[in-house]
């Protein structure tokens, strides 16, 4: 079977935007099987609109005493904008087609699958592990939302999904909204009579440009990440939409945010005598650990044992941890040394990918010797 580097090349070049991830969970799925492991799907893609389901993969305890654990990782990417050609290059790991490689999350994939191999094959003791993979991460978390956590059997888990140095421990994860908004103005001739018209792509230009957006404070981001309207450059454009979102680690700094931006779109539309509608939800909720609580204190001495130094750090970023947090499951995140994420420079080492197989054995070595 391939190492964890082989592994890795292989996974990232099947390509698997969000909702195709079936080629992906196709080969996941045998790599298992080929341990003699079993793995169920459940029905998650028909739900959310995937060729894939979540995948759940149990090892059952093989020793006395210890905490279960699941690991989780995603295996979705955001889209690549062309071919996907892993390049192995002094020890480091890019895309030579000039898009994404696929790091995120699919070195913590690789990662795991090592692991669940060394265990079996070295009849490693363990408490109890359990692997997860989701579906459709990348555009809200959508899979592990759909997941039934009640088939969990371990209540301490971890992922693998901050772009830092390999040792840092995330303690905490914003709250997160979106916001779709939607202008509507009044179409005319641009050359004939265009003071009949309310052009809704000026209004929102103005929203926008109004909008506080970037890094507000050390806790808070908002940002607006896509805009379409107009259909012709001689006609005013009567709709235009856009994509916004806030996050922020205190929940009620981020509803203030969130009034202020509708607030901000309103009074830009009436200026422009355009009518705005403004649609939030949630996207995720935030988490908050601290260093002493035992996910963590598992997760530092696992990187001890591997040779890493912990560090501990918030996220600006959600991911699946958010939502088992969300229901009563303490999920810690874990850097795997993912750098430059969604980007064409997206990288990972071999280094990181053979240190966090480590990690995730010094994790199921330590909860195997941790009183439940």
């Amino acid at each position: 079977m391939p190492g964890v580097v082989d592994l890795f090349a292989e996974l990232a070049a099947l390509p698997s935007p969000p909702g195709e991830e079936r080629a992906v969970a196709d080969r996941v799925t045998e790599y298992l099987r080929s341990l003699g492991l079993d793995v169920s799907e459940d029905d998650a893609g028909e739900r959310i609109g995937s060729t894939a389901g979540n995948l759940l993969c149990r090892l059952e305890p093989a020793g006395n005493g210890g905490v279960p654990v699941f690991l989780c990782a995603h295996l979705d990417t955001v889209p690549p904008e062309g071919r996907i050609e892993p390049l192995l290059e002094d020890g480091i790991f890019r895309n030579s087609a000039g898009t994404i490689l696929g790091a995120d999350n699919k070195s913590a994939v690789a990662a795991m699958l090592e692991a669940a191999k060394r265990v079996v094959e070295e009849d490693r003791p363990h408490a109890g592990i359990e692997l997860l993979f989701t579906a459709k991460e990348e555009v809200g978390l959508l899979g592990a939302e759909a997941f039934d956590q009640e088939r969990l059997r371990a209540k301490i888990g971890y992922v693998y999904d901050q772009a830092a140095p390999i040792g840092e421990i995330i303690l905490g994860a914003p709250n997160a909204c979106v916001l779709d908004v939607r202008f509507r103005g009044r179409a005319a001739h641009a050359g004939m009579y265009p003071e009949e018209g309310r052009s809704a792509i000026a209004a929102a230009a103005r929203a926008i440009a109004d909008l506080r957006l970037g890094r507000l404070d050390d806790e808070t981001t908002a940002n607006v990440g896509v805009i379409e309207g107009g259909t012709a450059r001689n006609i005013v454009p009567e709709l235009c939409s856009f994509l916004a979102e806030a996050r922020c680690h205190d929940e009620a700094k981020l509803a203030e945010l969130v009034r202020e931006m509708g607030e901000t779109i309103a009074f830009a539309a009436a200026l422009g005598e355009c009518e705005a509608e403004t649609s939030v939800a949630r996207s995720y909720r935030g988490y908050r650990f601290r260093r002493d609580d035992m996910p963590v204190r598992l997760a530092s001495t696992a990187l001890e044992r591997a040779g890493y130094e912990p560090s501990y750090a918030l996220s600006g970023g959600g991911a699946d941890a958010n939502v088992f947090n969300q229901r009563g499951l303490a999920c810690v995140n874990l850097a795997n040394g993912m750098a430059n994420i969604h980007t064409p420079e997206e990288q990972i080492s071999v280094a990181d990918l053979e240190g966090m197989v480590e990690v995730t054995l010094a994790l199921v070595e330590a909860a195997r010797e941790t009183l439940a």
